[in-house]
């Protein structure tokens, strides 16, 4: 075998090698098709559902001036309490998508009476992909973060949001069993992006935001995350500038509804 040769295979070998580790690098990202290559499937019932339907929103049409904060992922000890306090003073509602997980472990954190004025939705008991769960798995995970917000807050939730957005039908299924509307979202903020450059961060999701928008934050994770929650207060002053006001999903559900009411 020629020189030429070898080093040809050589750069092939590297060349696939390089692609396995970027498939292999996918199979393990939240954001990866389920491993069996499909989604959990509608048929897997559980009975009759109470609605045969499903709400699903990522946006709100409105013509109000009104945008949704919402954060996933909490509680955490210092993140939330900080989102809190920062909301509380400029008396600003949010509405946090509790891990049921994390709300048993923390909830000393927030106290019973420290998400009111906010809405509270279901985001699973451990984070867990529904997607790639049968219909009793789903039900699991959102049965004991359910009786854990009961618990805990004295509140029964009426949203939940799948952990990375993912959704299989078992999702919907386990969603309309407990009455619960899927809120996805419009606008995540982008930290990763604007790391060094809080001012700059500030002005893009105040920027992108507009009538309807649901803004994804978080208030635990990676320490990059950490930009929203120190920055809060200039991006709800940001968003009260322009004319738009932070509101509950609730309330900016509502918004739709009269819009409805008043063209029909």
């Amino acid at each position: 075998m020629s020189r030429r040769t070898m080093l040809a295979g050589g750069t092939v070998a590297a060349g696939v090698t390089a692609v396995a580790a970027t498939a292999g690098r996918r199979a393990l990202s939240p954001h990866r098709l389920p491993l069996d290559g499909g989604y959990a499937p509608a048929g897997n019932s559980l009975d009759w559902s109470n609605r045969g339907s499903i709400r699903c929103f990522w946006h709100v049409e409105t013509e109000a001036p009104l945008v949704a904060l919402t954060f996933d992922d909490g509680p955490m000890p210092e993140w939330t309490p900080q989102v809190l306090d920062t909301l509380g003073k400029l008396d600003a509602p949010a509405t946090f998508f509790l891990v049921g997980k994390h709300l048993r472990d923390h909830a000393g954190v927030v106290g019973p009476g420290g998400y009111d004025g906010h809405d509270i939705g279901n985001h699973t008991w451990s984070h867990a992909d529904l997607a790639q769960l049968d219909a009793d798995g789903v039900l699991r995970e959102l049965q004991a973060a359910h009786d854990e917000i009961v618990l805990r807050l004295g509140r029964e939730p009426r949203l939940m949001r799948p952990p990375w957005g993912h959704v299989g039908g078992t999702t919907l299924i386990a969603a309309d069993h407990f009455g619960y509307d899927i809120a996805m979202w419009s606008q995540p903020v982008p930290e990763k992006q604007y790391a060094g450059d809080p001012d700059g961060f500030v002005q893009r999701v105040v920027a992108d935001a507009r009538p309807g928008s649901i803004i994804l934050a978080h208030d635990v994770g990676a320490k990059s995350r950490l930009l929203v929650v120190r920055n809060l207060a200039a991006i709800v002053q940001g968003l009260r500038a322009k004319g738009l006001r932070p509101v509950t999903l609730s309330e900016l559900l509502a918004s739709a509804h009269a819009v409805r009411a008043d063209t029909s």
